[in-house]
This record gives structure tokens, C-alpha cells and sequence, in this order.
């Protein structure tokens, strides 16, 4: 008899030690899942500011490329007065030396 309420303390004591292992388990993935989700969270907080962010670079990149072709614009258009101004000069000179050798050749 002895045995037999040995075997059942037994019993029932491994079914109180599973009922208990059963609920920490429940109890730890309810913490993961928890976790899970905050991690998901913070997951999709950082690729959406990371995707602000790479727009914001592209749109700055996008003004300095305008920025830039403006630039070379300008330089153009000054490089064009500035042969401009040159050729002019040149036909100065050539008047010059023209001038000059006529007043050689008539002395």
C-alpha cells in the first residue's frame, strides 16, 4: 500500500511540476512574443527613417546636380564674352600692326 502511495505522490507530483512548466512556458514565449513585436516595431520605425532620410539626401543631391548645371550655365556664358572680348581685341591688334606697317612702307 505504501508503494502504491508512493507511485501516486508520485504521479501527481509530476503532473504539478508539468502544470507549472506548462504555465512558465506560456509565460516565457508570451514575454518573447512581446519582444518580438517591440523588435518589429522598432524595425519598421528605423527603415521608415532611414528611407526619410535617403529621400532627403536624394532631394539635396537633386538640388546641387541643378545647382551645379547652373554653374557651368554661367561659366559657359562667360567663357563666350570672354572670346568674345578676345576676338575683338585680336581685330584691334591686327588693325594695329596693319596701321603700322603702312606708316613703315610709306616712310
Amino acid at each position: 500500500m505504501l508503494e502504491r502511495a508512493k507511485g501516486l505522490v508520485k504521479k501527481v507530483t509530476l503532473e504539478v511540476v508539468y502544470e507549472v512548466v506548462d504555465e512558465r512556458t506560456k509565460e516565457i514565449l508570451e514575454v518573447v512574443k512581446e519582444i518580438e513585436k517591440r523588435q518589429n516595431e522598432d524595425f519598421r520605425y528605423l527603415n521608415q527613417k532611414i528611407d526619410t532620410q535617403i529621400g532627403q539626401v536624394r532631394n539635396e543631391m537633386g538640388q546641387l546636380r541643378q545647382e551645379i548645371t547652373q554653374m557651368r550655365e554661367e561659366f559657359k556664358a562667360e567663357i563666350h564674352r570672354l572670346d568674345e572680348k578676345i576676338d575683338r581685341m585680336n581685330q584691334r591688334i591686327d588693325t594695329v600692326i596693319q596701321m603700322l606697317s603702312e606708316i613703315l612702307r610709306s616712310k
